[in-house]
């Protein structure tokens, strides 16, 4: 179990990262978008070789395409939510030149932390279940998550910062982050050890529905505004990485 909490607190720990990063030196935005592009790309590799993947083995079509679109839904409305409550630039690195009304300035530092949250967690539940039987962390999704985690922290920090939170509380928030992801990760451990296959395939392709639909909503705009044209080669080379990855 200890495992499976360390998993989960090292890929969520890479928003801190980013925002210790982003608190520390001052990263261009063009290469913010590259690094997110790849991130995109590694993130899209991973829910289809291993959470796809992994759906289809362990139950019929239905219930892959059933869990998938049940995530894509859910992550919409939780969007949706997340954008009135002030947190639809959380993965912006010009977030606070974005939040020019005040009342959106006011929440915009909660949006942002319920929504990394709401980000963390469905990726932490499925990077627990890799180790039930006895096996290693799937090296694959961690990575993946961790790399994807690392933008989305530089991005967001600015616009915490913007909306009146302090240093220490925004770095508060992220470690409170790295928490929620670690306990994601052992309930996906704990809770879904001896589940039905059909219930582990269901959770795994609405986790991957979920982290798609995250990528085209808000990962990729904010790779493309910064990055640019390029930002497509990146994206490519995330997802040959994560083929790589895939087959160590």
């Amino acid at each position: 179990m200890g495992s499976a909490f360390f998993w989960g607190a090292v890929s969520g720990g890479a928003v801190l990262l980013g925002a210790i990063i982003s608190m520390i030196i001052h990263i261009p935005r063009k290469i913010l978008g590259f690094i997110m592009a790849f991130g995109v790309g590694v993130l899209i590799g991973a829910a289809t070789f291993e959470l796809l993947q992994e759906s289809l083995e362990k139950s019929e079509l239905t219930n892959t395409i059933l869990g998938f679109v049940a995530g894509a839904v859910t992550f919409t409305i939780i969007e949706a939510i997340i954008t009135r409550k002030g947190g639809k630039h959380r993965k912006r690195s010009n977030a606070h030149e974005l939040q020019n009304d005040s009342s959106e300035e006011s929440g915009g530092g909660l949006g942002i932390f319920i929504g990394t949250v709401m980000d963390a967690i469905p990726e932490s539940i499925m990077l627990g279940t890799t180790l039930i039987g006895g096996k290693g962390v799937s090296m694959l999704l961690l990575i993946a998550i961790f790399i994807s985690n690392i933008p989305e922290g530089l991005s967001s920090t600015a616009g915490m910062l913007k909306s009146g939170q302090s240093k220490g509380k925004v770095i508060g928030l992220f470690v409170a982050v790295t928490v929620v992801a670690g306990l994601s990760a052992l309930f996906g451990y704990v809770f879904l050890d001896h589940a039905n296959p059909a219930v582990i395939s269901i959770i795994s392709s609405f986790a991957a529905g979920g982290i798609i639909t995250m990528i085209g909503a808000t990962m990729m705009p904010e790779a493309y505004e910064d990055g640019g044209a390029l930002v497509g080669l990146f994206t490519a080379a995330g997802v040959i990485t994560s083929i790589l990855l895939d087959h160590l």
